[in-house]
């Protein structure tokens, strides 16, 4: 396959000029995007929340996708972004999504979502770092690795009712070598709970963007895929968690696949 046909393929030398070239793009423009993303953030709070009276989760929410909606234009001369079955959702229902996780980049991606209304569930070590922590907390993001199960299942319980969605990576951590590996119960647990429907995604390419261990970004193609919605109310009563959490890990795996065969 070309080089015009997929970004990231071709002889050894282009590759390596075209990541030194997209590394000194990326970079400088990522740092430069996060502090204006900061200060616009600051200066949009105020109109926001008083003016047109936003909860403060949903405004943060949607300047975290909004910063994501930037960087995936950046990186557009490098990356190529592919949307697949988006027509599964409806922007004024909340779901609880769940996503198989291949590199840090995977929460930028999710602003290919046509949905902004997120609050994502993540490890513990977000909320320790002073950059981030205060817009975690802000846009009531779920601490699933240290923080109370209680706390968590009431605070998606009121996202839910405030009309946003949730997100789980439910692996827990990033896949090293691309594969799927063990369901954790939580977000399905929290969806039976809820009665709200399971929306699984796919996500494949993001593992070539920046591979496991490496420091520079690679040009790539990156593929999100909604998949059918799952109506999690049909899996209540003792055990309903765990045959909800394996249909969905079945359903990623067989989608995953056909992905990858695509590529």
């Amino acid at each position: 396959m070309s080089e015009t046909q997929k970004p990231g393929i071709g002889t050894p030398t282009n590759i390596s000029a075209k990541i030194i070239l997209m590394n000194l793009w990326a970079y400088p423009l990522l740092i430069a995007w996060t502090l204006l993303g900061v200060v616009a953030f600051t200066l949009g709070y105020g109109v926001a929340c008083y003016v047109l009276k936003w909860r403060a989760d949903r405004y943060t929410r949607w300047a975290i996708w909004a910063y994501g909606r930037g960087w995936l234009l950046f990186m557009r001369p490098f990356v190529r972004f592919k949307r697949e079955q988006m027509e599964f959702l409806d922007p004024k229902k909340s779901y609880l999504f769940v996503i198989n996780h291949l590199s840090f980049f995977d929460t930028f991606c999710m602003a290919l979502l046509p949905i902004y209304n997120i609050a994502f569930a993540v490890r513990a070590w977000p909320f320790r770092m002073l950059w981030y922590r205060k817009f975690m907390h802000l846009a009531r993001y779920l601490n699933v690795e240290t923080g109370d199960w209680d706390d968590n299942l009431a605070s998606s319980m009121q996202t839910f009712a405030t009309g946003g969605s949730v997100l789980f990576f439910p692996e827990g951590h990033r896949s090293r070598d691309g594969l799927l590996q063990r369901f954790y119960s939580g977000g399905f647990k929290v969806a039976v709970a809820s009665g709200v429907e399971v929306v699984p995604l796919c996500i494949i390419g993001t593992d070539e963007l920046l591979p496991p261990g490496r420091k520079l970004m690679h040009p790539c193609e990156i593929t999100l895929r909604v998949l059918k919605p799952v109506d999690s109310s049909s899996f209540r009563g003792e055990g309903g968690d765990m045959q909800l959490r394996k249909l969905v890990k079945g359903d990623i795996a067989q989608n995953l696949e056909e992905m990858r065969s695509k590529v």
